[in-house]
């Protein structure tokens, strides 16, 4: 069942903003000096944790550090994490611009996996985001995608039904994760192929 409205909810990463920038994780394993795949494994496999808002930065680089063997201190976790942000900074200025320019047309707000600490950096850089009508950044919600409770949180934010809901997402899992809570949902594969989309489910004249 819909209201009738119309909200285009986007992912971040892989969508509006680039993925990882290239060299990142090299950059880090070097300065724990591990592997790149030793260091690799650490990083995600304590990842859920941090980008769902249950743990600090400081408590994630420790954990990583600890799961790498390596000595933990003050100056390395913060050189860490910095690094690390910086690493998932860049912006696609074209989908900036298309996601801006669907304003009028209909609603949009974002859903990213994306940790606290990291989430209040891309806001401090990205003004453009405060002109969403609604942000959820899993680090700040409590819930990181496929997580149900996280599509719940933006249905209940702005007071909408999910059926009004178009989800964006490159990650197949999430775009089946929104569906099931019974949004409506497209996997990106790049601004060409979102556009034609959008213009399909949005109503005419």
């Amino acid at each position: 069942m819909t209201t009738g409205r119309r909200i285009v909810l986007l992912d971040l990463f892989g969508v509006i903003a680039r993925h990882q920038r290239p060299g990142a994780l090299e950059k880090m394993a070097a300065r724990c000096r591990v592997s790149v795949a030793a260091f690799t494994t650490a990083y995600w496999t304590c990842r859920p944790s941090y980008d769902a808002g249950r743990q600090s930065a400081s408590a994630y680089w420790r954990d990583v550090l600890r799961a790498l063997s390596r000595p933990v201190d003050a100056d390395t976790v913060e050189e860490l994490r910095l690094t690390d942000i910086d690493s998932w900074s860049r912006v696609d200025d074209r989908m900036v611009t298309y996601v801006r320019s669907l304003r009028g047309r209909a609603e949009t707000a974002l859903l990213s996996n994306i940790p606290a600490d990291h989430a209040d950096a891309f806001l401090a850089a990205q003004p453009w985001l405060h002109d969403l009508d609604h942000i959820a950044f899993s680090g700040k919600i409590q819930a990181a995608k496929p997580d149900p409770a996280a599509f719940l949180h933006c249905v209940i934010a702005l007071r909408a039904a999910p059926a009004d809901f178009l989800f964006v997402d490159d990650r197949e899992e999430n775009v089946r994760a929104a569906q099931a809570v019974g949004m409506n949902g497209h996997v990106f594969t790049g601004q060409d192929g979102l556009a034609p989309v959008i213009d399909a489910w949005l109503p005419t004249g």
